[in-house]
This record gives structure tokens, C-alpha cells and sequence, in this order.
């Protein structure tokens, strides 16, 4: 008898590596059974077609109120049901659909370009401020602070939250991950705090999503739905960017102007995609799904990761990276333009920059559940003399 695969159980390997178990699944079948980090039995999709039927059927929904009664919420990372949140990444339907058409025009490719400018400039602003901090050759490791500053200094201009809360906000997204019961309740109201001072200031997204809202939304909905903004792509943004910092010290891009950084971008998306899996589904009603009956309430997700680095995956087609359908995700804009402000400034600003260990000594591993790897360190040298070959 084989082994079971266990996909959430962290592995420390290589920057190249991927968690062994997305191509044992892959070699067990398109729908595999597995156990759920909170206990119990799920099922995981490990083949493209199925998972974009998944990813569209409305059978399959995104309530936390349908998850196994005997889940603790804190451990299968979901959130409120929907009888006591509204949430965009909760909700199904019509009221899914309403929810996400106020947030669409904000996160759109053009609502998002109207931040790019500031992005860069936020960049520019914290990693001089990093080059700075050490003698000239000297490392510094981006993992400790930068990967987790970064983003949420770019979400929260977007947002409209001052500069000076970002620390605020950096302790609050690390305690949503603190067992401790008081450490998460200051999290939240570090959210709140954030989400009031964003629409206080009434100049970002977050006083936009106010005033399309409507009218009768009470101010708590509201700042959950900040709240989701700022926290939703933290941990897989975060993770993103050393494997994105890493991937272009080691093998530069192609050039400096911006079709060439947006290409680089996808090329380490594909090697190295931000999420492992989607968020839970649930089964509405009994499903028949690639030959197996799953009940009402049957946990579901997708292997995005597997499938995305699937090596007989034929090349140029759509990606499933951010997911597809109804739920695709919102912030993808967002979150490639970021990408972008980043490999813009490195390239443009830091042409010496170097890692200060061999690539392939880079380590990472997986953050526990449901999330991705992230890199252990990532040391990298700002300025300094160019050690790098010269091109023959």
C-alpha cells in the first residue's frame, strides 16, 4: 500500500524545488482524496479542465458556513460564514456578483495604473532606505522586513492608510497567523484601526468602495471588506517577491523597458506561482465529480501550483494562476503591477545588485496549511563592485 500524500505538510528544499507532493497527486489522479489540515477528508483537483468546470460551477461555493462542522476556523484559515460577514472572497451569486462589480472598476488594469507611478516610488523610497542602512558590499537580508513592507506600504497608498501605519499594519497581518486568542483580537483591531484611518483620510479605494457601496452597508461590513483588501494577498505577495528578487539577480531580464519587466514577471510566476491552491469550495449539493459521488458540504480546492508547473501542460494557453471564474481573483492587477514597480527600480536603480550566496544555496519552505513556500533569506548585496561574469 502507497504512502498517503499529505500536500500540507511544510518541506524545506531548494529554490527550485517543488513540494513533492503536487506531482504525486498529479500521478494519482485528476480528483484526490486527502486530509484536511483541520481534520477530516478533502478532495483536491490536480487537472486543468476539471478545475476550470470547478472554478465555474455554482454547485461549488465559497461559504464557510458549508465547511465540516468540527473545522476550527482558525486552523483551516476560513473565515466568517456568510449569514454573519458579507465577504467578496465568501460570498456566490448574485450577491457575489454585486459585491464584486462595486470593487471592479478599482481593481481593474486601469484603476490600478493610477497607483503605478506612487508603487515605484514606494519602492525606490525603501530600498534606498535599506542600501543605506550598511556599508557599501554589505548584505542584507530582504526576507526579514522588505518582502513583508513592501506591498503593504503599496496596498495601503492604494487604500489611502497613511505612510506612518505601516507598521501597524505589518504587525497586524504576522498576529492573524499567532495562535494566541489576544494576539489575533489585536490583529483585528489593528485592521479596524487601519480600515478608520484609511477613510478618514477619504483620498484612496477605501473612501471609493464607501461611496459605491450601498448606502445601507454598516460601517463594520465596510471595514471588513478593507480588511480583506489589505490581508487577502499578503502571505502569497510576500512570499512572491524573494523568489521574484531571487529569480532576477540570478538571471536578469531581457531589458529595462516595460514589456520586457511584464515578461520577465510571468516568467517566474510560471516557475514559481504565488499560490498552492485556491481557497476552500464546498459542495452546494451532491456532486459527481470525475467519478466520485462527494456529498453536501465536501471540502474542495484547486492545485494551482501542480498545475501551473505541470511539465506536460501545453504552453501559451491561459493561466490559472489567480484561478478563473466568477472568483478569479480581484487583486491580480494589483499584485502584477507590483511586481513590476519592483523589477523597474532593481533593474533601473540597483544594476550591481547581487545575492550574496549562490542561487542555488537559496532554501525555502512552506508556511504550514494551505500555504506556499517562501524563502528561508534572502541575502542580497545593493551596492557593491559588479562580481557578476562579463558576457562573452
Amino acid at each position: 500500500m502507497s504512502d498517503p500524500i499529505t500536500p500540507f505538510v511544510p518541506v524545506e528544499r531548494g529554490i527550485s524545488e517543488h513540494r513533492p507532493a503536487h506531482a504525486a497527486m498529479r500521478a494519482a489522479g485528476p480528483l484526490v482524496r486527502v486530509e484536511a489540515p483541520a481534520g477530516g477528508p478533502a478532495w483536491i483537483v490536480t487537472e486543468e479542465d476539471l478545475a476550470r468546470q470547478v472554478l465555474s460551477d455554482p454547485r461549488f461555493v465559497k461559504d464557510p458556513g458549508m465547511a465540516p462542522a468540527d473545522w476550527d476556523p482558525r486552523v483551516s484559515g476560513l473565515e466568517r460564514p456568510v449569514a454573519e460577514q458579507m465577504s467578496v472572497t465568501t460570498l456566490d451569486g448574485d450577491a457575489h456578483a454585486a459585491l464584486r462589480k462595486v470593487h471592479a472598476p478599482m481593481f481593474s488594469a486601469r484603476g490600478v495604473s493610477r497607483y503605478y507611478d506612487r508603487m515605484v516610488a514606494i519602492a525606490r523610497a525603501l530600498l534606498a532606505d535599506l542600501a543605506a542602512s550598511v556599508p557599501a558590499g554589505t548584505a542584507v537580508d530582504l526576507t526579514t522586513d522588505f518582502t513583508i513592507r513592501f506591498p503593504l506600504a503599496v496596498v495601503g497608498d492604494v487604500l489611502g492608510v497613511p505612510a506612518e501605519h505601516v507598521d501597524l499594519a505589518i504587525s497586524a497581518c504576522r498576529d492573524l497567523f499567532n495562535p494566541d486568542p489576544a494576539a489575533f483580537a489585536a490583529a483585528l483591531a489593528a485592521f479596524a484601526q487601519l480600515a478608520d484611518a484609511a477613510l478618514e483620510a477619504g483620498d484612496g479605494v477605501a473612501a471609493e468602495l464607501r461611496d459605491r457601496l450601498p448606502a445601507d452597508t454598516g460601517h463594520d461590513d465596510l471595514r471588513y471588506l478593507i480588511l480583506v483588501i489589505i490581508f487577502s494577498g499578503q502571505p502569497t505577495m510576500e512570499a512572491f517577491l524573494g523568489f521574484l528578487v531571487a529569480n532576477l539577480l540570478e538571471h536578469g531580464a531581457a531589458g529595462s523597458d516595460r514589456k520586457a519587466l511584464d515578461e520577465f514577471v510571468q516568467e517566474v510566476l510560471q516557475r514559481q506561482p504565488p499560490a498552492p491552491f485556491t481557497l476552500w469550495r464546498f459542495t452546494a449539493v451532491e456532486v459527481e465529480l470525475a467519478g466520485v459521488t462527494l456529498p453536501p458540504g465536501t471540502p474542495v480546492m484547486v492545485d494551482l501550483f501542480g498545475i501551473t508547473v505541470d511539465p506536460d501542460r501545453p504552453a501559451g494557453g491561459p493561466d490559472l494562476m489567480f484561478g478563473a471564474g466568477p472568483h478569479y481573483c480581484i487583486g491580480a492587477q494589483l499584485a502584477l503591477f507590483q511586481m513590476r514597480a519592483l523589477t523597474e527600480v532593481l533593474v533601473n536603480d540597483y544594476p550591481h545588485a547581487r545575492l550574496a550566496v549562490p542561487f542555488a544555496d537559496l532554501r525555502q519552505i512552506d508556511g504550514g496549511g494551505t500555504l506556499g513556500g517562501r524563502l528561508t533569506a534572502l541575502p542580497v548585496v545593493l551596492h557593491g563592485e559588479d562580481r557578476r561574469p562579463a558576457a562573452s
